[in-house]
């Protein structure tokens, strides 16, 4: 006589999501802008949902490029998500960004935005220079390409050799000032103290005019005939109807002929 055997029911299939997309190997996206690289991201594990169009990485790594193709600088982070349309980048945790001047910067996240082409965060951050200066904040702003950066609020810093540093810069703005203003030449001074004076003003000042004579009837007719360009008539006529001589003037300077034989 067989014994009952207790028969197992079949259990329900249980339903796994799973995504859609997964990669657990190295895996590079790229994102243009105009046909030119712009950003390079590589990561080890790449998974997307269906009914999501997020897709998280981890870690990340991304090689960004300048207009020419030219690799500039490089962030990366423990994890990070963006879209298919590679509009957005969002990297968190350990975040660490190396800018082209050879600034590097570190934060709880960076999110860029191809929009506005800026990296952003709300977060603490902290920047070391690349002349070694610390500064630290909370918020971070900057260009795609992280080489014009600002922290926006609460900034405190340690400046390397600050003293040296005004001190130099100071020399610098003097020596921008002086080569815009130079001073004026000795030589320009003398010549715009003395005023230009023509031949004919210094000898008139140092040998005055004789003073003119009145004159009488007989020479008033000879007074009133013009006389010849350069030549004046003497002013004292002579007793006898003989004609009077000429008094020239050279340079301003009375000039009587010496009384010789005709």
């Amino acid at each position: 006589m067989l014994g009952c055997e207790e028969i197992e029911e079949p259990k329900p299939w249980i339903r796994v999501e799973r995504p859609q997309m997964l990669f657990t190997d190295t895996t590079l996206l790229d994102s243009y802008d105009k046909g030119v690289l712009n950003w390079r991201l590589k990561t080890a594990y790449l998974e997307r949902w269906a009914d999501k169009e997020v897709v998280t990485v981890r870690p990340v790594f991304v090689d960004i490029y300048d207009s020419v193709g030219e690799r500039v600088a490089f962030l990366r982070a423990d994890s990070g998500s963006l879209d298919m349309k590679f509009t957005y980048v969002y990297a968190y945790g350990h975040v660490y960004a190396l800018t082209p001047k050879g600034a590097s910067v570190r934060a709880d996240s960076l999110l860029w935005n191809k929009k506005d082409n800026l990296v952003k965060t709300a977060s603490y951050v902290r920047v070391v220079s690349e002349d070694g200066d610390v500064l630290q904040g909370v918020g971070f702003e900057s260009d795609a390409q992280l080489d014009n950066w600002k922290i926006l609020s609460d900034v405190t810093g340690i400046f390397q050799d600050a003293a040296k540093r005004m001190k130099d810069e100071d020399k610098r703005q003097a020596e921008a000032e002086r080569l815009n203003n130079p001073p004026p030449s000795s030589s320009s001074q003398a010549t715009s103290a003395a005023k230009p004076t023509s031949s004919s003003q210094t000898l008139s000042k140092s040998a005055p005019q004789a003073q003119p004579q009145p004159t009488s009837r007989a020479s008033s007719a000879s007074q009133a005939a013009p006389a010849a360009k350069g030549v004046s008539m003497s002013s004292a006529a002579p007793a006898s109807n003989a004609a009077p001589k000429p008094h020239r003037t050279l340079h301003g300077l009375p000039f009587q002929p010496k009384a010789g034989k005709p």
